[in-house]
């Protein structure tokens, strides 16, 4: 089924995606200006490649028509013609091996039982036993030493590779799994915090085909996550107004796991929201 929107229809959906980005980024923006770091808002700028501009442009996702849509041309992955603009086949045939990709991890960690007992140590076996810290500007809550020996207390167990790859050279032995990039599909789970963050990046990376509604959901999920991420790391951000998870206390352990939860049940309907639509688009 296509749909075909007017000029007006089109633009005036394409101006209230502009609006809810920018009410999104300002603070982001604003900081950007001032040259103002942020260790937690700005993970979603550093970390994932889509930028701020390329967030702004309203993509209306697979099956819809533009009329009087000659600015379309001017964009990658849509073909206009007659001042009609579409997602571009060609486009879509040239990224099938990534969108099959892709899909298989996203359906793979969908079909799979979230698990809720890592307690977001990843952030812990970054600072194990080092110096060289990420947020060096921020100190640790309970200092190297307490922070050290939190990591040695705990079982630790995680099963993101891009959250495991940057666990210090000590820290590594210690965690159950040791993740590749190649073992993705076969150990992310739903439960994990990093694995529905990356919901953005998949999202991201299937633009243009990605309905703009959906990227801006996902990215608000990521931006939600974030904050319970690095409120449950070892470092202190009260002065930046965020109360600690104290996840070496049982009560902290409680309060993670709930919110954790939370967002595994917020990101099961946009992850399946994706592999639908990388079914249509190989379909």
């Amino acid at each position: 089924m296509t749909i075909t929107l007017t000029s007006g229809e089109w633009s005036s959906y394409a101006a209230s995606h502009t609006a809810r980005v920018d009410a999104l980024l300002s603070g982001h923006l604003e900081r950007r200006r001032r040259r103002e770091a942020h260790p937690v808002e700005d993970f979603l700028f550093t970390y994932y490649p889509i930028r701020p501009n390329q967030l702004r442009v309203w993509h209306p996702g697979p099956g819809v028509r533009l009329l009087d849509a000659a600015s379309y041309s001017e964009r990658r992955g849509y073909q206009v013609v007659d001042g009609v603009a579409a997602l571009d086949s060609a486009e879509i045939t040239r990224r099938t091996d990534s969108i099959t990709w892709i899909r298989r991890l996203l359906a793979a960690t969908l079909d799979r039982q979230p698990q809720f007992g890592c307690f977001g140590l990843h952030e812990w076996a970054m600072v194990y036993r080092t110096p060289d810290v990420r947020h060096a500007a921020w100190p640790l809550r309970l200092g190297a030493e307490g922070t050290d020996q939190v990591v040695e207390s705990h079982k630790i167990g995680c099963s993101h590779f891009d959250a495991f790859r940057f666990f210090t050279d000590a820290a590594r032995p210690r965690n159950t799994l040791q993740p590749t990039r190649g073992s993705q599909p076969q150990l992310e789970q739903g439960g994990c915090l990093h694995a529905n963050m990356d919901l953005y990046k998949w999202a991201g990376k299937l633009m243009p085909f990605t309905p703009s509604a959906l990227l801006l959901d996902c990215f608000e999920l990521a931006r939600d996550i974030r904050t319970l991420d690095m409120r449950a790391s070892p470092y202190d951000l009260a002065d930046l107004g965020y109360a600690p998870v104290r996840i070496e206390t049982v009560e902290g352990k409680a309060e993670y796991t709930a919110a954790q939860r939370g967002f595994a049940d917020r990101a099961r309907p946009l992850r399946r929201q994706l592999v639908e639509l990388c079914d249509h688009l190989l379909g």
